[in-house]
């Protein structure tokens, strides 16, 4: 967000007993998908894979999933899930990598990934519908990840961390020592909030459902479900979710209305 635009925008002091909203980052605010598709394919080029493009794509997803929930559980550092997809990755494709060259070989694919960060485009307009909505409203952001990497995210992607930025704190796991959906989590990214002024209502936005939004709702947030994609969710994870009271919305535009209604008089 340009420094003009900031100027314009009302001022966000919160009133006493003001909401408190949070959110997921990675595909809820920032294209995270779109940017690693891009990111995997102008290093297919790069190094001369010959590939199918959307297996490809496939397979670095599959790998992505995996051993980051390896890294989240504890099983591997940070650098070595990193070092692990690129290793199965390139030797998909025919190129055996050691350790040190798996690391360079990320280093490199980072680097296309991280040309192709962005807002997702109904993000901004939320924000600034939110503050009109919900006077005296502040943002949050909890990430399962780790804080250094996902700030350097959010400068990039002009979401600044603290005054005078949009977002007043970043709760990573990397530096909690828990992850989402562990309640803790969002305990105590409100506990943060809670320092400065009461907070009398809180929600919590995030792309999956389990992760996010049933973790959020059996926390005491009303949690809310962006499914961008449509997505079916499998019986259990839907049962939950109508227990917990997640609530689901397709696009941020629907989350000002949505949040007036079940913020406002709490």
């Amino acid at each position: 967000m340009s420094a003009s635009r900031r100027d314009e925008t009302p001022s966000q002091d919160p009133a006493p007993g003001g909401a408190v909203i949070l959110f997921d980052l990675d595909d809820t605010l920032m294209a995270h998908r779109e940017a690693v598709a891009d990111g995997i394919l102008a290093h297919l080029r790069e190094r001369g894979y010959d590939a199918h493009v959307a297996e490809a794509r496939a397979l670095w997803h599959e790998l992505e999933e995996r051993h980051y929930h390896a890294y989240l559980a504890g099983a591997l550092t940070f650098e070595e899930q990193r070092r692990a997809r690129a290793s199965e990755f390139a030797l998909a494709h025919g190129d055996a990598l050691d350790d040190d060259a798996a690391g360079a070989w990320f280093a490199r694919y980072f680097e296309h990934y991280r040309a192709s960060w962005a807002l997702h485009d109904d993000v901004e307009p939320a924000f600034d519908a939110l503050e009109r909505t919900l006077p005296g409203v502040r943002f949050g952001i909890i990430t399962n990840g780790e804080e250094e990497f996902q700030l350097a995210k959010l400068v990039r992607l002009g979401l600044e961390v603290g005054h005078p930025g949009r977002i007043a704190h970043l709760v990573a796991s990397g530096s909690e020592g828990v992850t989402k959906p562990d309640a803790r989590i969002f305990h105590a990214a409100i506990a943060r909030f809670a320092a400065s002024s009461p907070v009398s209502a809180a929600a919590y936005v995030g792309d999956r459902l389990r992760t996010d939004a049933i973790g959020a709702a059996r926390a005491g947030l009303v949690g809310v479900w962006l499914n961008r994609s449509g997505e079916r969710p499998d019986e259990l994870d839907a049962a939950d979710a109508a227990t917990a009271g997640v609530l689901e919305i397709r696009s941020l535009s629907e989350l000002p209305a949505l949040l007036r209604d079940h913020l406002a008089g709490e």
